[in-house]
């Protein structure tokens, strides 16, 4: 396991990435990496945002398989990434979370009260929008 998580935190980004887009790719299909939630959870705060955003989509692609009900030790961690510092990775998190919520409906009211509360003035103007519309087009994913 140590193996996987220093690939999904090598400094080699384009590497990482491509890691990254195998375990989300096969995750769709199977559970295969689910038996590693925890280690991957435990990169929720990781220093360097690309990490975060790689996890943050790990953990979203394998909440359909968690039937331990991991996810419950880790969403508020999750959530506090909706007003991450690096607005890249609020986006991926607010997009990551429209998984989390059709896996796990019972945190759609939860979600929608973050982004109710979520304090966007730390973005500057160009990103504040963006953030915005990916909240809107998220919301609304999840009141289908």
């Amino acid at each position: 396991m140590q193996d996987i998580i220093a690939k999904v935190t090598a400094k080699d980004d384009r590497y990482a990435c491509a890691i990254t887009d195998k375990i989300i790719s096969e995750s769709r299909d199977t559970d295969k990496w689910y038996e590693y939630f925890d280690e991957f959870a435990s990169l929720l705060n990781h220093p360097k945002s690309l990490v975060r955003n790689r996890v943050l989509n790990i953990l979203a692609a394998n909440a359909q398989w968690d039937d331990e009900n991991h996810f419950d030790k880790i969403i508020s961690d999750f959530l506090v990434h909706v007003t991450d510092d690096k607005p890249i990775t609020a986006r991926q998190c607010i997009k990551a979370l429209v998984q989390v919520g059709a896996a796990k409906p019972q945190y759609i009211p939860r979600i929608l009260s973050c982004f109710q509360e979520a304090d966007l003035s730390k973005y500057k103007e160009s990103m504040r929008p963006l953030i915005e519309r990916d909240m809107g087009e998220t919301k609304k994913a999840l009141m289908k």
